[in-house]
């Protein structure tokens, strides 16, 4: 926190250590028959980006979904994107080969890193795909290329085609006019969105649904 005078008044400038809130506790997450035990924040500030501490309604909503799928995720690699504290990354590690976990926030990958090598540990035996961390800033040309470098991400993309790479997306409904402009988007760049039957349902007091987007 710095002070500054400007003329008669007094001015407060508050930096990021003033929002920053690191006392985590450890909370068990349970979907289906897996059981996560993850270090979290209940709240966040929405201050220098800090929402990645908790867990938010739409994790619950993709790993509800995945624990009752988990063929979906049978000898694949996952690429997450905006991991926060990981429980969804982690989750997949369950089922799949490996995964790679991403975030930009330097607090929120301590966390992330954290909860990694908490269930790595000897007390989780159940971890059984590899976990990585990098630290990714959506539209940074230098962290994306170094991922692309160290994993075979475009390389897959490539492989798979237009009509074969698939994304699931759990989707948390917060305003109708979004909605909309969800499916609006996704079609404009090519993308074909789906609803997945019996997917929709309530997530604290929000209406949620999966959808399985596709490259055109």
């Amino acid at each position: 926190m710095n002070r500054e005078e400007d003329g008669d008044d007094e001015v407060v400038c508050l930096d990021e250590s003033f929002f920053i809130n690191d006392d985590y506790q450890l909370t068990t997450f349970t979907f289906g028959s897996q059981v996560l035990h993850l270090f979290c924040l209940q709240s966040a500030s929405t201050d220098f980006d800090l929402t990645g501490q908790l867990v938010w309604p739409g994790a619950m909503l993709m790993n509800d979904y995945l624990s009752k799928n988990p063929d979906v995720l049978q000898a694949s690699s996952i690429l997450e994107l905006g991991s926060g504290v990981g429980v969804t990354g982690i989750l997949c590690s369950r089922f799949c080969r490996e995964v790679l976990l991403t975030d930009h926030n330097e607090e929120v990958l301590k966390i992330l890193k954290k909860n990694i090598e908490h269930h790595t540990s000897s007390e989780n035996p159940n971890s059984d795909a590899g976990l990585a961390v990098e630290k990714l800033e959506w539209g940074n040309s230098d962290q994306i290329n170094k991922i692309i470098q160290k994993y075979p991400v475009e390389q897959f993309l490539r492989l798979k085609g237009r009509g074969q790479c698939k994304f699931i997306l759990a989707y948390v409904s917060r305003a109708k006019s979004m909605d909309s402009m969800v499916l609006n988007e996704a079609t404009r760049h090519g993308l074909l969105i789906n609803e997945i039957v019996g997917t929709r349902s309530v997530v604290g007091n929000l209406e949620g649904v999966i959808f399985e987007v596709t490259l055109k």
